[in-house]
């Protein structure tokens, strides 16, 4: 029987990015994701509810989240899912499902994140894998066939 496992998710953050280094060097940043679902019951109440998820980003896309995303970044995460498991200083054995992300696209604008917030609000936003995104706001005009791009 064929496998599949591949995860798409888009939430918000719930803290800001935790990032690390291991021995071996590399980076390493903890999300937290807050998923919202509104739905209304038979009877017709609307109802929310929210599903948290942890997501796990390695490498210079570890960075990246660090750099540039805060609590509450509208992030879309494409990942797979991974269950570990481990034994606490005092014996009790834990264990979690969580998301390893492939890629970590950022959402809103550039004023909306991190840098923007140290004056750095008008540089073109990044996503995780260092991709340079267009910077968003208003195109500029066009007064003149001058100004014409081609």
């Amino acid at each position: 029987m064929a496998n599949y496992n591949r995860v798409m998710l888009m939430g918000n953050l719930t803290k800001d990015p935790e990032l690390k280094y291991i021995q071996s060097g590399a980076a390493v940043t903890n999300l937290r994701l807050a998923i919202n679902r509104n739905y209304t019951t038979k009877s017709g109440e609307e109802r929310k509810e929210v599903c948290y998820v942890g997501v796990v980003v390695w490498q210079k896309q570890a960075e990246n989240c660090a750099k540039y995303l805060h609590k509450g970044s509208p992030v879309f995460v494409e990942g797979r899912l991974q269950s570990r498991s481990w034994e606490t200083d005092d014996g009790q054995k834990r264990s979690i499902l969580e998301v390893v992300a492939d890629r970590v696209q950022f959402l809103g604008s550039p004023r909306d994140s991190a840098a923007g917030q140290t004056g750095e609000g008008d540089k073109p936003a990044e996503d995780a894998a260092g991709e340079t995104a267009p910077p968003t706001g208003e195109a500029p005009s066009m007064d003149s066939e001058d100004d014409v791009p081609f």
